[in-house]
């Protein structure tokens, strides 16, 4: 299996970032790691042997991200505007940087996103809002409500980073048609505590002619062992 490590200084955050790359072919998976999570956690945790037959056989190429979480959403000493900003320069550092280096080394336009518990978040509200770009997300016991990292602050910049807010207000012709090209799988464990807010996004999806697979596993299942089960089951279509 192809492995390769990558590090730069990004002019879009002003600091070097790491991220791993896993297979020689195939649709460009990003992989959000978990809450303050590295690059190298989905190879750690198994993820990435889980999905070893996709990787050889160049059906999948995994572009696994370190994250900002400590400077943006748990960056609890800073103003929750500074938070929210820091967020956006993430962005741009995927849109900037991360896609444009990935599409030297792979012309496969199918781009993918997926995470799990906070890595879902950072998948799904990507692709959401840049569908566009991404053909299928992947939402492994995400929470799409994020109004509780900003200590009751509020503004157009989280509204339009807080899934279950905008994507309740979706009127524009336009990106509604992108987004109903978007594969959208939303799993995660009917007792985790995040349910609600799959249901809740999967609900004003559905309202809004977005249609999108909510699958919703008995009992908790928010844990390595269980999402290494739903990425193998879900990185091929809706199953």
């Amino acid at each position: 299996m192809h492995r390769s490590y990558h590090r730069w200084y990004s002019p879009t955050l002003g600091r070097d970032m790491e991220l791993l790359i896993f297979g020689h072919a195939g649709a460009p998976v990003i992989v959000f790691p978990t809450s303050q999570g590295r690059f190298f956690e989905f190879e750690d945790r198994g993820m990435v042997g889980a999905l070893s037959e996709h990787l050889e056989q160049g059906w999948i190429q995994l572009v696994c991200l370190d994250s900002v979480d400590s400077e943006s959403w748990y960056c609890h000493w800073k103003h929750p505007a500074d938070r929210i900003q820091r967020h956006v320069q993430y962005e741009q550092y995927i849109l900037n940087e991360i896609i444009p280096a990935v599409n030297q080394l792979n012309g496969n336009s199918f781009w993918m996103t997926t995470g799990c518990s906070f890595g879902a978040y950072h998948a799904v509200n990507f692709a959401l809002r840049h569908p566009a770009i991404i053909r299928r997300t992947i939402g492994l016991s995400g929470l799409y409500d994020v109004r509780r990292f900003l200590d009751g602050y509020y503004d157009d910049q989280l509204y339009f980073n807080n899934p279950v807010d905008y994507a309740a207000n979706l009127h524009d012709p336009e990106q509604i048609r992108q987004l109903q090209q978007l594969d959208i799988i939303l799993a995660i464990g009917r007792d985790d505590q995040a349910c609600w807010s799959n249901e809740l996004l999967s609900g004003h999806l559905w309202r809004a002619g977005v249609g999108n697979a909510l699958r919703i596993w008995d009992g908790w299942a928010h844990d390595w062992p269980y999402w290494r089960q739903m990425i193998l089951h879900y990185i091929g279509g809706h199953d």
